[in-house]
């Protein structure tokens, strides 16, 4: 039995469809949910519903209970998001679960203390470190950066205005979360992935510039892209009256863009999916072409 957690929201759901895709029964699939009432849709295509919380043990324990493998997709709640994984780490191993799978992040600094983006890296590596020292055998998925997350990033009114991001001429590899959800499924249903982090991001990396002349090219818009200083950038997003947090978010993950974070040199995605990923052009075509 397969337990996928986080099942509601994008990355769950997407590998629950993948899974049924490659012909896994249904019957063999379980979504930890924390609210059975936004279940509906997997309810109807016969998935087991356990309901259970990260901040809650106890359920964890009871809804890892006859599981071989779990996904483990990382919590959305960045200030909470170690105790809560440490939870269902520690809940897996006494459910008596053999393989836990992880949806870490890919990255050039291990020492998180350097790393614009400490306050993500920290919950993430530590996890690993969890992971590894309970026992269970693993697999991590060292995802690279959403293209899913660029629109956030640039903004509703980025066909107007353009990019506004200070992350110079840093690279990424944007990958869809549909990619990394098939390839999760992939290595769900797969054999000898014991013991072993795969890099899941996309084989091309691009500056904003680039995805800025995308943009022109899908659009026939004129899309700038400009580059503040953090500063300019914070002042700029406070005045317009983004809350604080995010601002804060904002602006860490730019610079970690800028300073090369998320740039891969090597990815096992093309393999583990047994195709090309999709393309940053392909990605945002999607989005902003003509519907």
């Amino acid at each position: 039995m397969i337990l996928i957690t986080g099942a509601t929201g994008h990355l769950g759901k997407g590998t629950i469809d993948h899974l049924l895709k490659k012909g896994v029964s249904a019957n063999s699939i379980a979504a930890l949910v924390r609210d059975e009432a936004k279940a509906a849709e997997l309810k109807a295509k016969s998935i087991h519903i356990h309901k259970g919380d990260y901040n809650d043990y106890a359920s964890l324990v009871a809804a890892f209970r006859g599981i071989d493998k779990v996904l483990l997709v990382s919590s959305n709640d960045v200030h909470n998001r170690l105790n809560q994984q440490q939870n269902a780490v520690k809940a897996a191993r006494e459910a008596g679960v053999k393989h836990i799978i992880y949806t870490s992040f890919s990255r050039k600094t291990e020492t998180e203390a350097t790393s614009p983006i400490a306050f993500i890296g920290k919950s993430h590596i530590e996890t690993e470190n969890l992971i590894k020292a309970s026992g269970m055998s693993y697999t991590f998925l060292l995802n690279g950066l959403y293209s899913d997350a660029l629109p956030m990033f640039f903004g509703e009114q980025v066909l107007q205005t353009g990019i506004f991001l200070p992350a110079g001429n840093g690279k990424a590899a944007y990958t869809t979360r549909n990619d990394i959800a098939e390839a999760s499924a992939n290595i769900l249903t797969g054999q000898g992935h014991e013991n072993k982090s795969y890099t899941i991001a996309n084989t091309e990396n691009y500056t904003l510039q680039e995805a800025a002349t995308i943009l022109r090219d899908v659009t026939g818009k004129a899309i700038n892209y400009t580059s503040p200083t953090i500063a300019e950038y914070t002042s700029a997003l406070t005045q317009a009256g983004v809350p604080t947090e995010y601002v804060g978010f904002f602006a860490a993950f730019s610079e970690a863009i800028k300073q090369g974070e998320f740039e891969v040199k090597t990815t096992d995605l093309e393999k583990i999916l047994g195709r090309k990923p999709a393309t940053l052009r392909e990605y945002l075509t999607a989005v902003y072409g003509e519907k």
